[in-house]
């Protein structure tokens, strides 16, 4: 059995990557910038383009879409719907099964748990555009033509993650780890959910191999209950040895940085899910595959040691 992964460079990919060599498996990775890992196949590709996705997918038996855009609305408008719909008819004319890895910004603003029948109601441009693409692949799950899968991660830390694809990373461990403050968006003490990047690698490869997971949304395995900012940020600088100090990016602050960022312009209509709380919940595939994601006292302490081995 081949498994694919579309978009192959970025954490989720990365982590999905070792977990299939782990498992014997035969793997394909495709990227716009050619990437390789030792026993896995690698081809350069662009999935804007169909053709190229075409050549990425042929002789596949498991597609993964695990692509990553710039964090750019505009980007996202023009292409997310063109990778989705190239992808879809690619796996269609090679028959191969299709995984969509999602995030959770076409809920919008939930009081209460974030559930796979949680309602599609975006509060920003950015929900829109997943609220859309989602959409096109729960059609797919409508028809005869090839079996999906959206798979839907809360925000993520832990191994194989960066400062690009993980906000803990970029805020939190990374400034520990040099001796600065850690930093926080809007309500340190709100609780907020983050998905285990090595349990979405793991989550991703059960649902590829289970014969009756197809044509649903999954939430990917998280632990619960949810955690706060302070909590989190003690727990990281416990483990790295340092004192559990930290700033906070107030609303205000965000919205005069939007003026001179372009990240702080993209990220400031996401901040809401900084603001309230966010509470993702995983108990359908916790149940149904009898797995129990690891804690967060587990995961921050595999993730510095990552990051530590990593920089060595």
């Amino acid at each position: 059995m081949k498994h694919t992964i579309l978009g192959a460079g970025g954490s989720i990919g990365n982590a999905l990557t070792h977990k299939l060599l782990e498992q014997g498996e035969q793997v394909r990775l495709v990227s716009r910038s050619k990437y390789s890992v030792e026993g896995a196949e690698s081809v350069r590709g662009d999935l804007t383009s169909y053709s190229d996705t075409l050549e990425g997918v042929r002789d596949s038996d498991i597609v993964y879409l695990c692509a990553g855009l710039p964090y750019d609305l505009k980007i996202w408008k023009r292409d997310w719907s063109k990778i989705i719909v190239n992808t879809i008819n690619a796996c269609i004319e090679v028959k191969a099964k299709l995984i969509f890895f999602d995030n959770v910004y076409m809920y919008g603003k939930v009081e209460g748990l974030m559930t796979e029948s949680t309602p599609y109601n975006p509060v920003s441009k950015k929900g829109e555009v997943r609220a859309e693409i989602a959409r096109l692949l729960e059609d797919e799950m409508k028809k005869d033509d090839i079996d999906v899968i959206i798979a839907r991660a809360a925000d993520l830390y832990g191994p194989y993650g960066t400062p690009q694809t993980s906000v803990p990373y970029m805020m939190v461990f990374d400034n520990l780890m040099k001796g600065k403050r850690a930093q926080w968006m809007a309500d340190i003490n709100q609780p907020h959910s983050y998905t285990y990047i090595p349990d979405c690698a793991n989550g991703l490869y059960l649902l590829a191999k289970s014969s009756d997971a197809w044509n649903q949304i999954w939430h990917l395995p998280t632990h619960s209950p949810a955690i706060d900012g302070k909590t989190f940020i003690g727990l990281a600088a416990k483990e790295i040895g340092v004192n559990a100090k930290y700033s906070i990016l107030t609303k205000s602050f965000m919205r005069f940085g939007k003026l001179f960022s372009k990240i702080a312009s993209e990220a400031y209509e996401m901040l809401y899910q900084n603001e309230f709380p966010y509470h993702f919940d995983s108990t359908k595939f916790n149940n149904h595959f009898n797995y129990t994601p690891a804690n967060y006292e587990e995961g921050i302490k595999s993730t510095i040691e990552f990051i530590k081995n990593k920089t060595d």
